[in-house]
């Protein structure tokens, strides 16, 4: 869902609400409220500016490797740069091996467009 941004300028919005309701249900609270929600609407902002597909699935693996391999360094003394390598790992899995081929379909069934924006 962090590429919808790239072809749609309302799902920006919609990425930072429905983030802060998920976060409010997990278990770290406001910090998580207030952090988790920061790194999607900046990886969002990023991700539709982009010109290209391929680095704006970077911007949300970036923005969630550093804000969350941060928040997560301090809420659970974890080591932060292994952290934040098992953060951005999962993000790129999620973002480059199921979000851009899926978004590739769509654009090859006509299904989405950038020039729907």
């Amino acid at each position: 869902m962090t590429l919808l941004p790239f072809y749609f300028p309302e799902a920006i919005p919609g990425l930072f609400f429905g983030c802060i309701i998920a976060n409010f249900f997990g278990g770290f609270g406001i910090v998580d409220m207030f952090f988790g929600s920061l790194a999607t609407l900046i990886a969002a902002f990023l991700t539709r500016r982009s010109k290209n597909i391929f680095i704006a699935a970077l911007w949300p693996v970036i923005s969630n490797m550093i804000i969350i391999g941060v928040e997560l360094h301090y809420l659970l003394d974890v080591p932060l740069i292994a952290t934040s390598i098992y953060v951005g790992l999962g993000e790129a899995g999620a973002c480059y091996i199921v979000g851009l081929p899926l978004m590739k379909i769509l654009e090859k069934r006509n299904i989405i467009s950038r020039n729907n924006a």
